[in-house]
């Protein structure tokens, strides 16, 4: 008796803990395609918001006129950050590029560098649409000579984008029809392998919310463990990897974090709860024959 006993609660505890491993992986997964999304985000708009132009001034411009002129561009909606860059300042930047000074190397010739504003734009306004129209509205500005633009980069980078949004997109539902897939299988397994239990509970007279109560108590259970279990192993992954490439923590926006892990949690609960529910509503009102099957 003590060795059918023992026989049991292993199995029992097998099947416990094969079910909180297959919900706890599953999560695991699907919160680390989340991170991945984010991280592919916070990249897209980074190199979006490196991306700007560069406005050449007109020679001769006082440069109170210049830094004027900065202060209205800081100001508006689309710049990110502005630079001002005096003749100077771009005359040794240039001598440290070619590694000579380039004043010994013009001689008697004027030099022929002007004084610019390096413009940088927020993510949502780089692209070649919008850069179009504030480029022209630049371009009326007396003290403008020229403007530099990398146009072919800019919808380079959209169409990549785009692509790459299409590809996370779809990946993201076939994983998420696995998750609810994967989840609801072991769920059902966990419920067979107690459909007789089920049964006898109602030849005795128990109500469906008297039986369903039990099951949904421990699969929500489970849920919660493997929710968290899940966000442990998340956590340590990108603890390790901001450790490994500490560029990574300048990408990481800790409220989308938070916001993962809240929707980790919520999930885990929805998936096993709903999984539960509808498993246990099948073998209440499965015929006996179907019992054996």
């Amino acid at each position: 008796m003590k060795n059918e006993n023992s026989s049991t609660k292993r199995r029992l505890r097998g099947s416990y803990l094969i079910s909180l491993m297959s919900i706890m992986l599953v999560l695991f997964v699907l919160s680390l395609f989340s991170s991945l999304v984010l991280f592919a985000n916070r990249i897209s708009d980074y190199i979006k918001e490196n991306i700007g132009f560069e406005i050449v001034m007109k020679k001769g411009v006082k440069e109170a006129d210049i830094i004027d002129f900065q202060h209205i561009l800081d100001k508006k909606k689309y710049v990110k950050s502005t630079e001002y860059i005096s003749q100077q300042e771009a005359t040794r930047r240039l001598t440290e590029d070619l590694g000579e000074d380039i004043l010994e190397w013009l001689g008697d010739v004027e030099n022929p560098l002007l004084p610019s504003i390096d413009v940088r734009f927020n993510s949502d306004y780089a692209n070649n649409d919008s850069i179009a129209k504030i480029e022209q509205w630049v371009l009326k500005n007396k003290n403008v000579k020229e403007v530099y633009v990398q146009k072919s980069l800019i919808h380079s980078i959209d169409k990549n984008v785009n692509k790459i949004a299409a590809l996370i997109l779809l990946i993201g539902i076939v994983l998420l029809i696995m998750a609810v897939t994967l989840i609801s299988h072991t769920v059902r397994l966990s419920v067979y392998s107690k459909r007789f239990t089920v049964r006898s509970m109602q030849l005795v007279g128990a109500t469906e919310n008297f039986i369903i109560k039990p099951f949904m108590k421990y699969f929500v259970i489970q849920g919660v463990i493997g929710s968290l279990l899940a966000l442990v192993l998340l956590t340590v992954f990108l603890v390790t990897m901001m450790r490994r490439v500490p560029e990574l923590a300048v990408l990481i926006n800790f409220g989308n974090v938070a916001l993962i892990y809240v929707s980790v949690m919520i999930l885990g609960v929805l998936l096993t709860t709903l999984s539960t529910f509808f498993a246990i509503r099948k073998y209440l009102r499965a015929d006996v024959d179907e019992l054996y099957e």
